[in-house]
Parts: structure tokens; sequence; C-alpha cells
């Protein structure tokens, strides 16, 4: 009869989550109530537990008042606002590598955001062009801030490249709002009934219900924290590089063009002849190391022809004379 009843009471509760699924999918359109068809609500007994859809909250949907109610007022100031999730790709050019640096961080601090993350090449790499330091960040800076953000960014530096993102995910955040009340609802009413259990198949069934319920919800209140952090904070990613000259905002004349390219070869050149000459200095050991060891080769095979000279000199002076 105990096994009866908590087969019994586990097919309660699953039915009870299913209309209570339905009833946070269902919050905002009109009032309505689950019944068997004849007018009274359904419920399940078994000794001294009883639990009816009026005690559960499930049979009440809607914006009505009641347990069973999935949103409020205290709620309508944030299903009416948009919720929208703002990225900015920013590639940023500048002749002045520190000064930007700081000026950037500095700027991030008086606004009240944060640097999620950066990564930055202190230039130990040489080029025809000399050091090249460049820098990647990941900013995040509060939505209310993010154009004087851009616009700080624009006066520091020249932005050759920008792009914005703005995704709204109103939909998703008020379906995972209300998915989050109604675990809450039905959390509540476990608990209530975890108190009138009596046997411990009901206690048992009713704490692994329970322990399911807390899973999902701390995974949407987990999710329902990232969006508020993704809709509080925009993103800003941002590529600086070091450069010698900046980009053009203007599109240059062809003379313009020619001129900018004829200087730009000779330029080329003068830093061809630098590097050339500062190759040949940090060369010069090797050079050093690898002339003394010719000299002394040239040397060793001077010495062994001279010796070789003199030996057939001699030979030829003290060769057979000829019979008078």
């Amino acid at each position: 009869m105990k096994r009866t009843s908590g087969k019994r009471l586990l097919a309660g509760l699953m039915c009870a989550g299913v209309i209570l699924t339905l009833a946070g999918c269902g919050a905002g359109s009109g009032g309505s109530r689950w019944t068997d068809g004849s007018g009274a609500g359904d419920s399940y007994q078994d000794g001294n537990l009883e639990v009816s859809a009026e005690d559960t909250g499930y049979g009440t949907m809607g914006t009505g008042g009641g347990p069973g109610e999935t949103s409020g007022s205290q709620d309508s100031g944030v299903r009416d606002a948009r919720k929208l999730v703002e990225t900015v790709n920013l590639e940023v050019e500048t002749r002045e590598f520190e000064q930007l640096m700081t000026a950037l961080e500095s700027r991030v601090g008086e606004l009240g955001g944060y640097i999620e993350s950066m990564n930055t090449y202190n230039g130990s790499r040489y080029s025809g062009e000399g050091a090249v330091r460049n820098a990647s960040l990941t900013v995040r800076i509060p939505q209310g801030n993010l154009r004087g953000f851009l616009e700080t960014v624009s006066n520091v530096g020249n932005i050759v490249r920008r792009s914005e993102d703005v995704k709204d995910v109103t939909l998703s955040y008020v379906d995972m709002e209300s998915r989050r009340d109604t675990l809450r609802v039905e959390q509540s009413r476990l608990l209530e009934f975890l108190d009138k259990a009596q046997t411990v198949e009901e206690i048992i069934t009713l704490e692994e219900r329970l322990s399911e319920v807390r899973y999902q919800l701390e995974s949407m209140e987990s999710q329902l924290r990232t969006l508020d952090n993704l809709v509080d904070y925009s993103t800003v990613y941002i590529s600086i590089s070091e450069v010698q000259e900046l980009t053009p905002v203007e599109e240059p004349t062809a003379g313009a063009r020619v001129r900018d390219g004829f200087l730009k070869s000779l330029e080329d050149i003068r830093c061809g002849f630098v590097e050339l000459g500062i190759w040949f200095a940090v060369k010069l050991p090797y050079f050093v190391l690898w002339g003394a060891v010719l000299f002394v080769v040239i040397l060793l095979l001077r010495r062994r022809r001279r010796r070789l000279y003199g030996n057939k000199e001699e030979k030829k002076k003290d060769g057979p004379k000829e019979n008078i």
C-alpha cells in the first residue's frame, strides 16, 4: 500500500511539474484555471497528505493575484525594458604607444569599467621600421558610458577599422525569468509538502524532485546573472598597433600617393642601410674569428709552398755535374 502511495505521489508531482511549466510559458496570457472538467480543482490524497491544485498554485495562471502568479508589478519594469548586448571591435594605430595605453587604462577606470584581458607585445622583434609594439585588450564598459569611451579612443589614437554589434536578448531574458519564478514556486511548495510527508517513500520522492528543482533553479539564475553582466557592461575588443605613419582618414590624391610612395622608397633604402650596418656590427665577432682562421691557413700554406720551393732549388744545385 505504501509503495502504491509513493507511485501515486510521484505521478502527481510529475503532472504538477508539467502544468507548472505550462504556467510559466503561458505567463501574460488570459487568466485560466486547471480543472478536471467538472469545475473542481484536481487533488491527490494519501492519508494526511493532500496535494491540491489550489495548494501548489499550479491551477492558477496568468496575471491575476494568487500564489500561481508568474509575473507582477515587481517585474514589470524589467520586462518592459529592452535587454541589449552591445559589442564593439576597434582596430587602432598610434605613434605614441605608451601614452595611448596609459590614457586608455586611466579612462576605463574613470568610467567605472574594467579590463577583462590584455595581451601586450613590447617589440623584441625588429623589422625594417624598428621595434614593433602592439596590444590586444578586452574592455568592459558600463553601457551608459560606452559612447564616451569610444570618443576617448578616437581622440588618443587613429581608428582604422570599427564594427558594432547589438543583440536583443529581451525575449530570452523574459523566458528565463518566467522559468525561474516557476521553479521558485515549485521549490516552495515542495518544501511545504516535505513537512507534511509521513512515509519514507514520500520523503525520498519529494527530496529527489526538490534536488532537481534546485539544480535547475541555480542554473537558471546563473544564466540570468551572465546576461545581466553582458547587458550592463558593453564589451569592447581593441587591437592596437604602433606605426611610423598614421593611415590617412581621407583617400589621398594621385600626386600625394606618388610623393608618399617616393618618400617611402627613400625611407626604405635608408632603413635598409641602417639594418645592414646593424647586422654587420652584430656579426663582427664572427668575421674577426673567421678572418683569423683564414689568415693562419694562408700563412701555413705560404710556408709550405716556400719550403717546397726551397727543396727544389737545393736539388737543382746538388744535381749531377756534366763530365768535361
